[in-house]
């Protein structure tokens, strides 16, 4: 398996970091814990995603307010901040984020020739090509999917699979492909929290609403199900496997555990090569002090995939 990070990953606003319940640093936490292991087959992106990709890929309206601090700081989830210029959050912020797009572009195009990969970061699953929102400035599958289109390293026939296992409903990602039916996307979400975006749904193959108080045994009982749907046409299949669905996260509402977080991603990269899909994991949300340590002990214990 190909993992890749980039010291660039970590998003630090430094005392503004206590404005937002999201650890922007929990990727450098990752890399020093799953650097050491056996065989690892660690690559570094090589650069940040352009502005000129990104403008590709948005809308008219979206490439003009990507540079307005207000909308940006709106769309991270934070107040406006009169004193902290546009420079600030872009270098502290945005910058890592196109770290990161680059990294879910390079692990796209290693899966496509047959390679597992994890990006340590990416899973921006709620932004699309005219909305930035949800802490999710670009989307990164939907990037990496018009990059790979238009490079010929996918045609238009083939099936690609998106399974969100991140605790909120990937509108984004249900909007960027919503007259796409060549992507499948699974979706295993909180329905009683956001986004509550009934459109996109809709969009949804197998959507899987759960509700807040989910306990492990349910959730993987019914990812399981869900998961038995699938067949094994696809191409390339991206899994966001986002840890804001432990106990522990402030805002996702289920309650799994450190453990039952691992199992989950086995079961997914069980039946994954069972469909003999190449896949990337991308890491999503995750909102408590043992995001890390989840996603430690998935990798730690999945990379030789």
């Amino acid at each position: 398996m190909n993992i890749y990070y980039h010291s660039e990953y970590d998003i630090d606003l430094g005392v503004l970091n206590r404005l937002h319940p999201f650890d922007g640093r929990k990727f450098s936490k990752i890399h020093r814990e799953i650097s050491g292991l056996p065989g690892i087959n660690l690559k570094k992106p090589e650069g940040p995603v352009s502005v000129d990709i990104i403008n590709q890929f948005a809308n008219e309206l979206l490439q003009r307010i990507l540079s307005s601090k207000r909308y940006i700081l709106t769309a991270l989830g934070m107040p406006h901040i009169p004193l902290i210029p546009f420079s600030v959050i872009d270098r502290r912020v945005l910058l890592p984020m196109r770290w990161a797009v680059q990294g879910t572009i390079e692990a796209s195009k290693a899966a496509v020739e047959g390679v597992n990969c994890w990006n340590l970061s990416g899973g921006y699953h709620h932004a699309s090509p005219g909305s930035a929102e949800g802490f999710c400035v670009y989307n990164d599958i939907g990037i990496a999917f018009e990059t790979l289109s238009k490079n010929g390293e996918i045609t238009s026939n083939d099936r690609v699979l998106i399974i969100d296992v991140d605790a909120h409903h990937g509108n984004g990602n249900a909007h960027t492909f919503l007259e796409n039916d060549h992507v499948v996307i699974l979706d295993v979400y909180n329905d009683d929290i956001y986004p509550q975006s009934e459109f996109t749904k809709k969009r949804v193959n197998f959507p899987v609403p759960l509700h807040t108080g989910t306990l492990g045994d349910a959730y993987m009982g019914a990812l399981n199900s869900a998961l038995d749907q699938l067949n094994d046409d696809f191409r390339l299949s991206f899994v966001i496997a986002g840890s804001d669905v432990l106990a522990s996260d402030k805002l996702g509402g289920f309650k799994l555990s450190v453990e039952e977080v691992y199992k989950r991603d086995a079961l997914i990269c069980e039946r994954l090569k069972a469909l003999s899909t190449s896949f990337v994991f991308l890491v999503g949300g995750g909102y408590s002090k043992q995001s890390a340590e989840a996603m430690i002990k998935s990798i730690s214990n999945l990379y030789r995939t």
